[in-house]
């Protein structure tokens, strides 16, 4: 059993060291699925493909393109300390790089490591307890110090120096220690959307309330492409790639009993990300696994805080990060102390909104 039937055997089946009530089982299956689809959905991974059948799950594996080990060359002694421990888990912080053309994933041919800028970051935080997980955007344009280059835009890293240099220059910036490292192209993501059926993204209705508007891959990529027409301009469309991706991920849990499209949405995943060796399906399955009571409600998207826009010494339009709101926020983030952090209402941040303008 290879295929869509082998996947739910797997996705509907309890946990047998958690002997539960059916009703208990369903609701616990369910929160295992969303918190595999989410893990991977914010990837770009697919990360519910860990729960397949044993022999679906090495296809997937096999689907994946892997990135020669962008932490081989890092000075560990330069790096963050690692995450504490929470019994016998830890934290996972996973940079996930999206692209605005199609590089690496979408394919592999075109992508040559340092050769081109990315269009989004994003800093993906599981806790130790795996109880809550985190999305924070950081803008393209921050204008940040990008280690043996000197100050330039934050996606410039990608380009200067590859994977290593962005892990190396987003460590520096926030004291976060990197685990995992994945980059996909927004492209993929209308393929991924597609295999769903579509998903609803709440927008204004134009008359003070909001409306699910129901979009294909190629209208959410039109979506998250505008930002001229955007009072908020970039930010805007940060919090708008945000929003799809957060439909993306509840479109998959509402389709979890249609094995054919889960089936066809983790074929989709896979060959739409290039990951770090270490990010196997098998990671993969113990992240999903770990997080089994993760639910959509329990993800928290938000953009790394700004003080506005300005200009370099060379006439670059740049993003200033407000950092008396960063780095109290990231020290958050690598204590893994966000859910209390947040609790206590910081300012200058921007948490995505339902509804999305």
């Amino acid at each position: 059993m290879h295929g869509p039937e082998g996947l739910g055997d797997l996705l509907t089946a309890p946990n047998p060291a958690e002997p539960e009530s059916q009703s208990t089982g369903r609701r616990r299956r369910s929160k295992g699925f969303v918190a595999a689809i989410v893990i991977g959905a914010l990837v770009l991974v697919g990360g519910s493909g860990a729960m397949a059948y044993y022999g679906y799950r090495i296809a997937l594996d096999e689907k994946i393109e892997r990135i020669d080990d962008p932490f081989a060359d890092l000075d560990d002694a330069s790096r963050p300390e690692p995450a504490p421990l929470e019994g016998t888990t830890a934290p996972v912080n996973i940079l996930a790089l999206g692209s605005d053309s199609r590089i690496s994933a979408g394919n592999p041919s075109d992508w040559k490591v340092g050769a081109q800028r990315t269009d989004a970051i994003l800093l993906l935080h599981l806790s130790a307890d795996r109880k809550s997980a985190a999305a924070i955007s950081i803008p393209r344009d921050s204008w940040v110090d990008i280690p043996g280059v000197g100050e330039g835009k934050i996606n410039a890293a990608f380009s200067y120096g590859g994977p290593a240099l962005m892990i190396q220059t987003v460590e520096q910036l926030t004291g976060v220690r990197i685990d995992h490292f994945a980059v996909s192209d927004f492209e993929s993501f209308t393929t991924l959307t597609d295999t769903l059926g579509g998903v609803e993204i709440k927008v204004p209705d134009g008359a003070g309330g909001s409306v699910e508007q129901e979009m294909t891959g190629k209208e959410a990529l039109e979506f998250t492409r505008e930002r001229y027409a955007l009072a908020n301009g970039d930010f805007g469309r940060v919090q708008r790639q945000q929003a799809w991706m957060r439909a993306i991920a509840t479109k998959a849990t509402q389709d979890k009993s249609d094995l054919l499209k889960m089936s066809r949405f983790l074929e989709a995943a896979v060959r739409a990300v290039a990951v770090d060796e270490d990010l196997t399906i098998d990671r993969m399955l113990e992240l999903a696994v770990s997080a089994k009571d993760l639910s959509t409600g329990d993800i928290t998207f938000m953009t790394a805080p700004y003080a506005g826009t300005g200009r370099s010494a060379d006439g670059q339009s740049i993003v200033l990060l407000d950092r008396e709101a960063l780095d109290p926020l990231m020290q958050a983030v690598a204590k893994d102390d966000l859910p209390d952090y947040l609790a206590g209402s910081p300012g200058g941040i921007d948490m995505l909104p339902d509804v999305v303008e």
